[in-house]
């Protein structure tokens, strides 16, 4: 059988359709529980912001941007693993005519990879960017017990939570990498 028959022809190895229902349900869930945390904890730090309070600091918002473009790019991510699931249902289906071709469950575990692995670099950035943020806070604290008190200097819990948001995310995002890569790679043996 040539290359261009067998990706045309639908995956129905059951201990492939089996490992591959098992994985995409594993990582939807996985990915929507540190998902939940990464949201709950960027919500805390909007809303721990004290509005009335002029921040200096341009690079905490930068990291909120980020962590809200990562939590999206997550939610594509949970959809798409939902998608998986309805995937590996059509692959257990009696009928050929319904199952996907191999082509089609290697496209979307390539799409799935790399929404992955751009969510990861969008929250390692994020994370890289906090991190700077409260390290450049700590270090401006005077270490003496006679010091001055600057507001702008102070490490507020909206820091730890972006902090704590963007770490879940790079999480969730290899755990959804790691699940595409497997699945990509025994699909393509």
């Amino acid at each position: 059988m040539n290359e261009s028959q067998s990706f045309s022809q639908p995956l129905n190895q059951p201990e492939f359709v089996a490992s591959f229902r098992f994985f995409s349900r594993f990582s939807f869930w996985i990915q929507l529980a540190l998902g939940a945390v990464s949201g709950i904890a960027l919500l805390f730090a909007m809303f721990s912001r004290n509005m009335t309070e002029q921040t200096n600091n341009a690079g905490m918002g930068f990291g909120i941007f980020l962590a809200i473009v990562g939590i999206l790019l997550l939610c594509f991510r949970i959809f798409w693993d939902f998608r998986y699931r309805l995937l590996g249902r059509r692959m257990q289906a009696a009928t050929p005519q319904f199952q996907p071709s191999r082509e089609d469950v290697i496209k979307t575990l390539q799409i799935g990879l790399t929404s992955s692995l751009v969510g990861i670099l969008i929250a390692f950035v994020a994370s890289e960017e906090t991190v700077a943020v409260v390290l450049a806070k700590t270090l401006a604290q005077p270490q003496t017990v006679a010091a001055t008190y600057t507001p702008e200097n102070a490490i507020r819990s909206l820091d730890v939570f972006v902090t704590l948001a963007n770490v879940n995310m790079i999480g969730a995002h290899l755990c959804g990498a790691i699940t595409s890569l497997g699945l990509l790679n025994w699909v393509e043996e």
